[in-house]
C-alpha cells in the first residue's frame, strides 16, 4: 500500500507541474512499454514501439522496470532532452554507495553494462546518453505535441474537479484504489511504500504513460512529486485536431462512453453500442468512476453505469 502523509501545511500547498518533462515521460514511456496491463487501451502501442525501437536504446530495459521504480537520476526534472542527458552524466560522481548497489543489483549479469557504469566506466555512461537519445527519439518526440495534450487536459480537470470539490476529491481520483483516512492518501495496491511530506507540499504530474498506481519521488528543489496516470493515456488522445474539448480531456473513445452513460447501460451495451471490446470499456469506465464522472453497481449479474451530477456538468460544458 502506498501511503502518503499530510500535514495541513501540506494540503495548502498542492500544486501542478506546469508541462510535461521529456526525461521523466521517456522512463515512463520505456516502463509502460514493458507492462501488461490495460491492454485493450496500450497494446497496439507496445505491438508498434516493439517494432520502432532500435537495438541502441534496448539497453534501457536492464535499467527500468516495468514497476516504475526506478533510478531516479535517469529521469530528471529538466525542460528539454539536452539539459536532462546533460544532468544524468553530472549525476554519476554524486551518486552514492547504497545507490550504486540498488542499481547494480539490476545487471542481468556480471558482464552487464550496469556494472561498468556504476564503476563510472566512461564508455558506459556515454552508451547510457546514446541509448536515452535513440529512445526518446522513438517514443517521445514522434508524439510530444500529444503528450502535451493529455498532460493539459488531465490538470484542467482536476483543477476544476479541485474547484468544485476541494483537494481531497481531487488527489482520491488519481488511482481508482485511493481513498483518504485522516490527512493520509492511501492507495491499496502493492508494494508498500510510505512517505510523510512534512510540510514541503506536493506537486502533481499527470503521465499519458504511466497506468500503476501513483509514484513519489523527492524532488531536489524542495516538494515532492505525485506522478499518476493522465487521465487520457497516449493512445486514447487525438493524433490530429480535436473536434471538441470533451474528446481533447477524455479521448474520443472514453468521451462516446460518457456521453452514452447519460443514460444508464451496462457494460455489455456500451460495448455493443461503441463496436469496442468488453474490457476495453472496463478499463474505460474504471478511469471514469476513478475521476468521478460515473457511478457503478451491480444488479445481478449485469454492471450497470450512469453518468454523476460531476459527469453531467462536463458533458454540458464540453458541447
Amino acid at each position: 500500500m502506498l501511503r502518503v502523509h499530510f500535514t495541513v501545511e501540506d494540503l495548502f500547498n498542492v500544486t501542478f507541474a506546469d508541462a510535461p518533462l521529456p526525461m521523466v515521460e521517456l522512463a515512463m514511456a520505456m516502463v509502460a512499454w514493458q507492462r501488461t496491463d490495460e491492454a485493450a487501451v496500450f497494446g497496439r502501442w507496445r505491438a508498434r514501439v516493439g517494432q520502432e525501437l532500435g537495438p541502441r536504446a534496448r539497453p534501457l530495459l536492464d535499467l527500468l522496470r516495468p514497476d516504475g521504480d526506478n533510478p531516479q537520476f535517469v529521469e530528471p526534472y529538466a525542460r528539454t532532452l539536452e539539459e536532462g542527458l546533460a544532468d544524468v552524466r553530472a549525476a554519476a560522481p554524486l551518486l552514492t554507495g547504497e545507490q550504486f548497489a540498488r542499481a547494480a543489483a539490476r545487471a542481468p549479469g556480471p558482464d552487464s553494462w550496469l556494472r561498468a557504469l556504476w564503476g563510472r566506466d566512461r564508455e558506459a555512461w556515454n552508451q547510457l546518453g546514446g541509448a536515452l537519445t535513440a529512445a526518446h527519439e522513438s517514443v517521445v518526440a514522434p508524439y510530444w505535441a500529444r503528450i502535451r495534450q493529455s498532460f493539459q487536459a488531465d490538470v484542467a480537470w482536476r483543477t476544476r474537479l479541485l474547484a468544485a470539490h476541494g483537494i481531497k476529491v481531487c488527489l482520491a481520483s488519481t488511482h481508482p484504489d485511493a481513498a483518504w483516512s485522516g490527512t493520509v492518501l492511501e492507495v491499496d495496491r502493492p508494494p508498500h511504500f510510505e512517505v510523510r511530506l512534512g510540510g514541503r507540499g506536493l506537486v502533481l504530474m499527470p503521465s499519458p504513460f504511466w497506468t500503476g498506481r501513483p509514484l513519489v519521488a523527492e524532488h531536489p528543489d524542495g516538494p515532492h512529486v505525485l506522478l499518476y496516470p493522465a487521465l487520457t493515456p497516449l493512445p486514447l488522445t487525438s493524433p490530429g485536431p480535436v473536434e471538441g474539448a470533451l474528446d481533447a480531456l477524455l479521448g474520443r473513445t472514453r468521451a462516446a462512453v460518457l456521453q452514452r452513460l447519460v443514460q444508464r447501460r451496462t457494460t455489455t451495451e456500451l460495448a455493443r453500442d461503441l463496436d469496442i471490446s468488453l474490457p476495453s470499456v472496463s478499463e474505460h469506465t474504471r478511469t471514469l468512476r476513478a475521476a468521478g464522472l460515473i457511478t457503478t453497481e451491480r444488479d445481478g449479474k449485469a454492471v450497470l453505469h450512469a453518468v454523476t451530477g460531476l459527469g453531467a456538468d462536463l458533458l454540458h460544458s464540453g458541447g
